[in-house]
């Protein structure tokens, strides 16, 4: 396990940061950079092992369905377990003092969360919502603890999953101080179909509020409705029934200096 940490953290170090951007001479080499621009979280490949892993126990774990829209914690609630998305996606997000609500991360299914509750922490910082229906398990802390100290290779797709969590957050952080609400959106946009990932891009993106859009990049819905009807002129993005489609030339709006 430490020479699993070992290695994971000296890659982590090797990521560049902040590098500036090239001038791509085609498209393929656009879509190679971006992959590393938009820095998307990894897939978890192993998902049916997981899920097989999972099934082994019975005590500390239950299953539960969640429609659209239905409460799986709420900011202040005890932090007592970690969750694993079976199916579904899930938005987390925190809410200030003064009722202002910020968007954290949609995960989709395969992800973890409420893994903070491994670390010390006792009460949750953050709410999280289904956002579709979604199949959710419930690992109690002391359950997850024993099954990483048990499971090696458990314990290492957990280990594996925290690391691109943190690179994803740092990217996230970048993006946001340094790139205009533009690029946060088509940066965005291109996280949600997939861009970048080993697996097969998805170009339509089911049907998601302009205020979600907003909440998620810092910035106000009005500005996010001048952004996708001026992505649409440009042919970047277009909409059918199912939601909106995002076009790999999106990318020029990121690359974009």
């Amino acid at each position: 396990m430490a020479t699993c940490l070992t290695t994971m953290n000296s890659t982590v170090s090797s990521v560049p940061l902040g590098r500036p951007f090239t001038s791509p001479s085609s498209a393929s080499h656009q879509l190679r950079i971006v992959s590393k621009a938009i820095s998307l979280l990894p897939e978890q490949k192993s998902a049916l092992d997981l899920q097989s892993l999972l099934n082994r126990f019975i005590a500390g774990k239950s299953q539960r369905e969640y429609q659209a829209g239905e409460s799986i914690y709420s900011q202040g609630d005890p932090a007592n377990a970690v969750f694993y998305i079976q199916s579904g996606k899930v938005k987390l997000s925190v809410v200030s003092m003064n009722g202002k609500e910020a968007v954290i991360a949609h995960l989709p299914e395969t992800s973890f969360f409420g893994e903070a509750s491994m670390a010390g922490e006792t009460h949750r910082v953050a709410s999280a919502t289904s956002l579709e229906s979604s199949t959710v398990v419930r690992i109690d802390k002391t359950v997850m603890q024993d099954l990483l100290h048990r499971e090696p290779q458990f314990a290492e797709q957990f280990l594996a999953h925290l690391l691109s969590r943190n690179l994803r957050m740092q990217a996230d952080l970048v993006d946001h101080l340094f790139n205009s609400s533009e690029k946060r959106l088509a940066r965005l946009l291109m996280l949600m179909a997939n861009f970048g990932q080993e697996s097969k891009p998805i170009p339509v993106i089911a049907k998601i509020s302009q205020e979600t859009l907003a909440e998620m990049i810092g910035t106000t819905r009005s500005r996010v409705s001048f952004f996708l009807n001026r992505f649409r002129d440009l042919g970047y993005i277009d909409y059918n029934p199912g939601g909106m489609r995002i076009n790999s030339s999106l990318v020029n709006v990121v690359l974009n200096d």
